[in-house]
């Protein structure tokens, strides 16, 4: 990936899961640059143009990031407390999207400094739709701070 701006940053390891939020998230219309990561490492060194992304313009920011917690490498839980602990990336909304409704997770991802928790639903149409919802407020209803 270039030094293109990148509207919404889904960090996913389920290529299913991915590919059905990208379907959803451009049904709604929502977004023109989607960049899927399928684990904890590759977001990072993104966010933080370093590794595979080293000469990346890091002040181009995605304006939402969508995050599984449970992935290899590293996990939802350390990319969400490296994001929250940078002043550079720390108002970014994140979004969790994932398939755990474990009290512990959604109690941590919220003291970390998580915008939202979503548990994925299940079935095709309540997933698409969830996403859809989800997408059309952080992108086009929600006022963010400037990044």
């Amino acid at each position: 990936m270039d030094n293109t701006e990148i509207d919404i940053l889904l960090v996913e390891d389920s290529t299913l899961d991915a590919e059905v939020t990208i379907r959803a998230l451009k049904k709604s219309n929502i977004s023109n640059v989607i960049l899927h990561l399928s684990d904890g490492v590759k977001a990072l060194d993104f966010l933080f143009g370093i590794g595979e992304y080293a000469g990346r313009n890091t002040k181009n920011k995605p304006k939402l990031i969508m995050l599984d917690l449970k992935m290899p490498k590293v996990d939802g839980i350390e990319v969400l407390t490296r994001i929250k602990s940078d002043a550079s990336l720390k108002k970014i909304p994140v979004v969790i999207l994932t398939s755990s409704n474990e009290h512990p997770d959604i109690e941590k991802c919220y003291e970390l400094g998580a915008n939202s928790y979503i548990v994925k639903p299940v079935g095709f149409q309540n997933f698409m739709s969830a996403i859809g919802q989800s997408g059309m407020y952080w992108m086009l209803i929600n006022q963010p701070p400037n990044i």
